[in-house]
């Protein structure tokens, strides 16, 4: 009850506070479906109990704000709602429409208590988020931008940003690291939040300081694992898409879901479901490349092997014809010179016989003459027996040795003995050869000697200056 204090009617605080309770019970005692912003969750875990914070914007501006309460069983049964139809837990900064009971305290004053939060509501916003990203990044021309940029034929060097101990991550590596074709990678990690409004700023952050050493990269993959399609919100965010529609290097996405596509894989030069597909994609590009070419070496030894055996029989039948050919030249090369030989020898004996007729004729020529100049001699002295015993001897010794000399150098010309005192008869295709000049270096001789005949090949020629 009040008191009156110098004609003032005073009341405690727990009076009014009371008062205030009575007062809201009896006005607001149904339940009301409100729609507001979380705009902090304010969940403790040791108890299981939710603070949330709710606002009202005008744009940026908050026009209302009020506390309000989820008990640990009423949190659990929302968030487990929220986790089936929107595949995201219950968070800050999302709008939504929840049912709740207005209560009032002494001890904390005026609060919601929230009893359910309807999904779908929630859900359509941040529907209406992810086509508002879309329509932003279709306006500015930059939807598609990303997805222009060539790839490599083998993107090697990946700049990956992913948590270390996010389960994708491993999954990742296990595949490009330790493929049966020994494809090496060059993969450096960037750390960073993967789920969660915070994931934003981490991942553009990531993303800037990889444009920082590009010149290091082929392709930039965000790898998000394990965690199915919880907390994808975040890749709907307008400023995340952009980051990667603008990026100047592929970026690949494996954020691990299955429905529901969100804008940064829709925009991102290549998607896959997990991050093992990711893995094996880029696998498939270095099997697009190495299967034709180890198939054009097959196909280039198959046909190396065959041009060689080709070969190989084109030149053994090469060889047979010119070991047959050159058998046959060789038989009519000897007959030739045997003929040849045979012909010189003819020729040679005629030769020798005409001088030797010649030398028959000129002795007896010379005898008549001696006899002629003994006759004119005689008459001339008388012809006196006693001088013709004295001259005639020495006359007709002196005519038999120049006889016998001119005989005798007929036999030294002859070719046989010629040949045998060491000469030799040099011939080029069959014909004798007289000077240096006649010859050519690789030029094959033919050099006839006493004894049979000896083939050569000219190595040097050297011309004799002297007449």
């Amino acid at each position: 009850m009040p008191e009156l204090v110098e004609e003032k009617t005073v009341f405690t605080l727990s009076e009014v506070s009371n008062s205030i309770e009575k007062t809201l019970k009896a006005r607001y005692a149904s339940a009301y479906w409100i729609k507001a912003e979380m705009n902090k969750l304010n969940h403790y875990s040791h108890s299981g109990h939710c603070f949330p914070e709710l606002v009202e914007k005008e744009g940026d501006k908050v026009v209302a704000q009020m506390r309000s309460h989820m008990w640990r069983n009423e949190f659990l049964a929302i968030n487990h709602q929220f986790l089936k139809v929107l595949r995201e837990p219950l968070k800050d900064g999302i709008k939504i429409l929840f049912l709740a009971k207005i209560t009032y305290t002494a001890m904390y004053g005026l609060s919601l208590h929230i009893l359910d939060i309807d999904p779908s509501y929630t859900l359509g916003d941040l529907e209406r988020e992810k086509q508002d990203s879309i329509r932003r990044l279709r306006e500015e021309g930059i939807y598609n931008a990303n997805k222009q940029i060539p790839i490599p034929l083998l993107p090697q060097r990946i700049a990956i940003i992913s948590v270390e101990t996010s389960k994708g991550y491993a999954d990742f590596l296990q595949v490009i690291d330790n493929n049966d074709w020994g494809y090496s990678f060059f993969h450096m990690l960037f750390p960073s939040l993967l789920q969660g409004d915070a994931a934003v700023t981490s991942i553009v952050k990531q993303l800037n300081r990889i444009r920082k050493v590009l010149h290091h990269f082929d392709v930039v993959a965000i790898i998000r694992g394990g965690g199915g399609d919880i907390g994808l919100s975040c890749y709907n965010h307008y400023d995340l898409a952009r980051a990667i529609a603008t990026f100047p290097l592929p970026v690949i996405t494996g954020i691990g879901h299955a429905t529901n596509e969100t804008v940064a894989e829709m925009i991102s030069h290549t998607n896959a479901i997990t991050p093992t597909k990711i893995g094996q994609e880029l696998l498939q590009k270095f099997h697009d490349f190495s299967v034709p070419v180890n198939d054009a070496r097959e196909e280039i030894l198959y046909q190396g092997r065959q041009i060689i055996e080709d070969e190989k029989l084109a030149f053994r039948h090469l060889a047979e014809r010119f070991r047959t050919q050159s058998r046959w030249s060789v038989q009519q090369a000897v007959s030739g010179i045997r003929e040849l030989s045979g012909k010189l020898l003819v020729q040679t004996r005629l030769h020798v016989r005409e001088e030797h007729s010649k030398l028959e004729l000129k002795k007896q020529t010379v005898r008549q003459g001696v006899k002629y100049f003994i006759r004119s001699q005689l008459e001339i002295v008388g012809g006196t027996k006693t001088h013709l015993k004295e001259i005639l001897p020495g006359l007709l010794n002196y005519e038999n040795q120049e006889v016998d000399k001119l005989e005798h150098h007929v036999k030294l010309m002859h070719p046989e003995n010629v040949l045998k005192r060491g000469y030799s008869i040099t011939r080029l295709h069959g014909k004798s050869v007289r000077s240096s000049d006649e010859v050519k270096k690789g030029d094959e001789l033919e050099i006839e000697v006493y004894r049979g005949k000896i083939w050569a090949k000219a190595v040097k020629n050297e011309k004799n200056e002297k007449n």
